[in-house]
């Protein structure tokens, strides 16, 4: 599993967003942001969790696994459908049907 710092990182990239506009978003200081995604604050409150849960559309279970608050992984399935659902918004109808074309491919090819 990724840290908490690379998990949120990635979610924001994905997302297209600045730390000014993460700050804007969830009235949370940018400063503080980049402390969390360069890992030097570990355990934020769950609820810093929530509201980056929220904006970057990604299951609070993920942050909170990451952060060390809960044990239980969640499952892969949810990450990946959920890193699906919120880089999906930023696609174009093209980019839309090569991933469902590679998503064909790769289930024909791993037929036994």
């Amino acid at each position: 599993m990724k840290s908490l710092g690379k998990t949120l990182k990635d979610s924001r990239e994905l997302m297209s967003l600045t730390l000014r506009q993460v700050e804007e978003a969830i009235e949370i200081s940018n400063a503080y942001l980049s402390q969390l995604e360069n890992d030097k604050i570990k355990k934020p409150s769950a609820n810093v969790l929530y509201k980056l849960a929220s904006l970057y559309n990604i299951e609070l279970d993920t942050l909170l696994y990451a952060a060390g608050i809960i044990q239980k992984e969640p499952g892969k399935k949810s990450k990946l459908l959920n890193t699906i659902a919120l880089s999906s918004e930023k696609l174009s109808s093209d980019e839309e049907q090569a991933l469902l074309d590679y998503l064909k491919y790769l289930r024909f090819n791993n037929r036994p």
